[in-house]
């Protein structure tokens, strides 16, 4: 019976990732080197041997959690009843290959998974795989998922959802999640995270479509060679809502999110229905913030994004966020880990390039929502305040015991001043 078969050797993987000596569990990607036994005849990585690293994966996975033993020692074993692979880059030996794995759902018995697969370097997602499991016993009948297991699992941060899709757009294929029905909602994730950033807040705007997208070369969206900016931002998220035949949108941007919304209003004014600033401001870098952003452009080219999370955590969330919510600080770890070093320095060349959006603000003439967390260190309240009061009409919320990163610090606050801004919207 197919199964999580264990590994014969572990000389691929790490199994145990750091973030500046800090020990990290199956939140970091898991690496691996493709060696030329893996290959078939003609130097490709063959379809047999990627599933037996998806498989190697899986249990390194679980060796950093509760243990490769987790499922004996419960008496369960997780059969694969459904497998669906997607092959998208040939592979080579010698190439090192980064595993990340998403539990998608998880039920009493049962549970999906996803895994995805990129090089190491800048070039884009190779594989995909998504997987159905049934935990069964020693009778071959379905039993509960081991309760280890389950809060291992459940307590992670899942960075795909049955509603995940991938459209190619502006010669990128970009990772989106769309689900409910309605007017739509893009929300545009900041930097260096990715759209479950929104996962927490998403689920309480029933009545909206709401399309919360990872941007090129960030989470699970392809990370192309090439200088990154605004306006590409800008044009691949105007693409995407033509893909999904959208028309206009109710568009929130939070931190690097807002920068591109304000691309947005440029180039795309008449796709906005109305707009939602978060955590951002509307000043260029000056040459300090430039210099700052240009450094960290050459240390994530010399040592790769392990380094990003402990060294931006402390200004990305609130002093109480950090001590009282283990969880929040275990997703921004992950999301800052988990995109492509070339997606990185991409975005940071867009912020450090972008043009200054106070000249805007005056002329927006959209129903716009200014929200700031009052703990945020990186855009202080009274910057805020002020670009708020220069967008005529626009309406100012503040998130208590928040800092930078309001949707996942205080979601049911966050929530709860969208919702109210949305309902209030004219009727279109």
């Amino acid at each position: 019976m197919p199964r999580f078969d264990a590994p014969r050797s572990e000389r691929k993987f790490s199994t145990s990732a750091t973030l500046a000596g800090v020990p990290v569990a199956a939140d970091v990607p898991i690496e691996c080197t493709v060696y030329p036994d893996d290959c078939d005849a003609f130097g490709h990585l063959n379809q047999a041997s990627f599933l037996r690293l998806f498989e190697r994966a899986r249990w390194a996975a679980l060796a950093a959690g509760p243990g490769m033993d987790a499922f004996e020692r419960s008496g369960a074993w997780p059969a694969v009843r459904k497998t669906t692979i997607e092959y998208l880059q040939p592979v080579f030996p010698g190439e090192r290959l980064r595993f990340a794995l998403e539990i998608t759902r998880l039920g009493h018995t049962s549970f999906d998974m996803r895994q995805t697969v990129r090089r190491a370097t800048a070039e884009g997602v190779v594989a995909a795989a998504d997987f159905v499991f049934v935990c069964v016993g020693t009778d071959g009948r379905p039993v509960p998922v081991p309760a280890e297991v389950a809060g291992y699992f459940g307590a992670r941060s899942p960075r795909a959802t049955t509603a995940t899709q991938r459209h190619t757009v502006q010669g990128v294929t970009l990772a989106v999640d769309v689900s409910g029905d309605g007017p739509a909602l893009l929300l545009v994730h900041g930097f260096p995270l990715d759209r479950t950033l929104w996962r927490s807040v998403t689920s309480t705007l029933t009545g909206w479509r709401r399309i919360v997208p990872d941007l090129r070369g960030m989470g699970l969206s392809e990370a192309p060679d090439g200088d990154y900016t605004m306006a590409m931002y800008a044009d691949d998220l105007a693409a995407l809502l033509d893909a999904l035949h959208v028309e206009t949108a109710v568009v929130c941007g939070l931190s690097m999110g807002g920068y591109v919304a304000f691309e947005l209003l440029r180039r795309h004014r008449d796709r906005i229905r109305a707009l939602v600033l978060m955590n951002t401001r509307a000043t260029a870098d000056g040459s300090d913030a430039r210099a700052r952003r240009e450094a960290m452009m050459a240390r994530v080219r010399r040592d790769g994004t392990g380094f990003l999370a402990e060294e931006m955590l402390p200004k990305l969330i609130a002093p109480v966020s950090h001590e009282t919510m283990p969880e929040v600080v275990r997703h921004v770890r992950m999301m800052a880990a988990g995109s492509a070093p070339h997606g990185i320095v991409g975005a940071l060349a867009a912020m450090r390039d972008r043009t200054d959006a106070g000249d805007l603000l005056a002329t927006i003439g959209l129903p716009t929502l200014v929200v700031a967390g009052s703990e945020d260190q990186l855009i202080p309240l009274a910057e805020a305040r002020a670009m708020s009061d220069a967008i005529r009409g626009a309406h100012w919320a503040v998130i208590p015991a928040a800092g930078h990163l309001v949707p996942v610090e205080q979601p049911v606050a966050t929530g709860r001043v969208l919702r109210e801004f949305l309902e209030a919207l004219p009727q279109t």
